[in-house]
């Protein structure tokens, strides 16, 4: 019986690709465009508009942030905002709170279904919320044994920080949708 090789290559193209750029305040500078925008000058390089992506973003946003170019090219990675200047770490937590804007959900008035769909009237952080929710999917996601992160039709997310926080009816309704 004849064995088939497979090149699997080399163990340097293997290390190379693990390579991290972990950007720090000693080779990274972020600023803020003229027009809002993250810009980071790495190494004598500008790249005028990035994005931060957390690794962790309903556990830890603070560690393990991925930055990229507007191609979703990766750049580099921030291992701790720790490692940054105040005002530094103030830019970033910005950008990366608008990234995973999600409204606390601090009380449950109602949920109904219908045809495939849960309709949630809620109150939040940031005012009442009257919004959808796709059945099943994992659309209602325990991030935690406590917190729980949903996504509406429209992509919008909502977190509950505390299910023990809510009342028993309102942990009730809640509970039925969590995947």
């Amino acid at each position: 019986m004849e064995r088939l090789h497979i090149d699997h290559g080399s163990k340097s193209d293997l290390a190379e690709a693990a390579k991290m750029n972990y950007l720090t305040k000693d080779n990274a500078t972020f600023v803020k465009s003229a027009g809002h925008m993250l810009t980071v000058h790495i190494d004598g390089k500008i790249y005028p508009a990035v994005y931060l992506y957390c690794s962790f973003p309903h556990m830890n946003n603070r560690i393990y942030i991925s930055v990229r170019t507007d191609e979703n090219e990766e750049i580099g990675i921030i291992k701790s905002l720790d490692e940054f200047p105040d005002e530094i770490v103030r830019l970033l937590e910005e950008h990366i709170n608008l990234r995973y804007f999600a409204p606390e959900i601090i009380k449950v008035n109602k949920i109904t279904e219908e045809f495939g769909y849960s309709y949630w009237e809620t109150e939040t952080t940031s005012g009442s919320c009257y919004f959808t929710v796709r059945m099943g999917k994992g659309n209602v996601t325990a991030v935690t044994a406590t917190k729980v992160l949903i996504t509406d039709v429209d992509g919008n997310r909502f977190i509950i920080k505390d299910l023990s926080a809510l009342t028993d009816k309102e942990y009730r309704m809640v509970e039925m949708y969590i995947t």
